[in-house]
């Protein structure tokens, strides 16, 4: 048999749970530890969290036809019970996160709406504040105690507890509090989640951006997708792995020095210097001992051999 210790409030659990479920970073879970440990408590039978959110018309919503306002709703987003029958087809689900209820409809509807708490008894004998939940009567539920989740002044939703008998006193303010802590748990929880959406939305687009910038630099200093600037890139994979000398022609700013550029760079030599000479301050004279060396005494001046790499 059950002892008033069995049911008496717990300060201390409620407390640690709490702070539990202040550090909770992920929302699902957070609603989960609520609820679950809730309906531990010998008298409860059934806990859920129903948040606001966008309605999502749906046409099977036995509520449809009463809904003030079908842009939103409460949605259930956590429920946990402990029904009477454990099998077959009676046993209700309080988990069925399907289950829609309209602003202002209700018990729980009216708490959402108007951000007031409400506990009701003998709820047998006031039907019409339970619409939507068909079950109370098979679970033989005496009373139930609604509060609203509030954070910053802004109604998220309703936390709803269904006992088989009557609430005890010393619980009733401590449905504020948690509903409080809940409410900066849950935006917490969101923010959280919002920031590792965010998070993992900022690594695809800098892979994806990456991606990009190795693509545009496939060509190095080379830039462009063209027919023609493909071909010249061709050209130079064909010429820069051999020993070949190589004549690039064209016109002054047509980019002969990104191509000579290129070509070193995709040549066996490409960690050795790329020596720049500039033809015009070389006389003709001298133009073949600058580029291929002399030997001693070949001309005027030539007073040692000078061996120039091809």
């Amino acid at each position: 048999m059950e002892s008033k210790s069995d049911r008496r409030f717990d300060p201390n659990r409620a407390a640690r749970l709490l702070l539990d479920i202040a550090h909770e970073q992920s929302l699902e879970r957070l609603l989960q530890k609520v609820v679950g440990s809730a309906v531990e408590r010998p008298d409860v039978a059934c806990v859920q969290i129903w948040l606001i959110d966008k309605g999502d018309r749906c046409t099977t919503c036995p509520h449809r036809s009463e809904c003030p306002d079908q842009s939103r709703c409460l949605h259930l987003v956590a429920g946990k019970g402990v029904p009477i029958a454990n099998s077959g087809p009676e046993v209700p689900r309080f988990d069925d996160l399907s289950a829609r209820m309209p602003l202002g409809l209700g018990l729980m509807g009216k708490v959402a709406a108007t951000g007031q708490d409400s506990q009701v008894r003998d709820l047998d004998k006031q039907p019409g504040e339970m619409a939507g939940f068909g079950w109370v009567k098979q679970e033989r539920i005496h009373g139930c105690a609604a509060t609203p989740i509030i954070f910053k002044g802004e109604v998220l939703g309703v936390i709803i507890g269904f006992t088989r008998k009557d609430l005890p006193e010393e619980s009733r303010p401590w449905s504020r509090i948690f509903a409080d802590h809940i409410g900066g748990a849950i935006a917490n929880a969101r923010a959280f989640e919002e920031i590792q959406r965010l998070k993992a939305q900022l690594e695809r687009q800098n892979t994806y951006l990456q991606e990009e910038v190795v693509e545009a630099n496939a060509f190095g200093d080379l830039v462009g997708q063209s027919a023609a600037l493909r071909q010249i890139i061709s050209q130079i994979d064909l010429v820069a792995p051999t020993e070949a000398s190589v004549l690039i022609l064209g016109e002054t700013g047509t980019g002969k020095g990104l191509a000579a550029y290129e070509i070193h760079r995709r040549s066996r030599r490409k960690n050795n210097p790329l020596v720049r000479v500039n033809c015009a301050s070389i006389p003709r004279e001298l133009f073949e001992s600058e580029f291929f060396g002399h030997v001693k005494g070949a001309f005027t001046g030539a007073i040692q051999r000078s061996a120039r790499p091809i």
